[in-house]
């Protein structure tokens, strides 16, 4: 086969995020987490296990039209602790941020305990602690509760 390119090309993006070193497998659960069902009539592309210098195989994410704010990028660090968000404005990166798991998370995932006071109806957030990145372990502030990355992943992918 002549002109046969052995690299797989993604496309630069004019404006918006791009989403790196996701770990395999996770893009599918990052762009869920984000809320992005595909509806939205932004160009997004999704790379899964592709080829990387730094973790050997990763996923990737671009979207275009769309800058992350820190609940976005908490809630990827939730499955992607390792990941990096790149910002881009006119083909080119402006800024470059490192995913990092805050050591509490508020507000973003429910506590699965029934009887924890935080499902009472009680004017209260959620609040955990992250008791362990890999794999995900959250510690729930009120009843003590362990979160695992499933229990979380299905609160979002529900």
């Amino acid at each position: 086969m002549l002109g046969v390119d052995k690299e797989v090309r993604v496309s630069k993006i004019k404006e918006g995020t791009v989403i790196d070193h996701i770990n395999a497998g996770y893009a599918l659960d990052v762009v869920k987490i984000l809320g992005i069902t595909g509806h939205e009539r932004q160009v997004m592309t999704i790379a899964i296990n592709v080829p990387s210098k730094r973790i050997h195989i990763k996923d990737l994410v671009k979207i275009e039209g769309r800058v992350l704010n820190k609940q976005d990028v908490n809630r990827i660090a939730l499955v992607a602790p390792r990941a990096t968000i790149n910002i881009i404005k006119d083909y080119k990166v402006v800024e470059k941020l490192e995913v990092k798991l805050p050591s509490t998370i508020e507000e973003i995932v429910k506590c699965i305990n029934p009887t924890c006071i935080s499902n009472a109806g009680e004017p209260i957030n959620s609040k955990f602690y992250v008791e362990n990145e890999e794999p995900l372990m959250l510690k729930c502030h009120y009843c003590g509760y362990i979160l695992e990355k499933p229990d979380v992943l299905r609160q979002f992918l529900t």
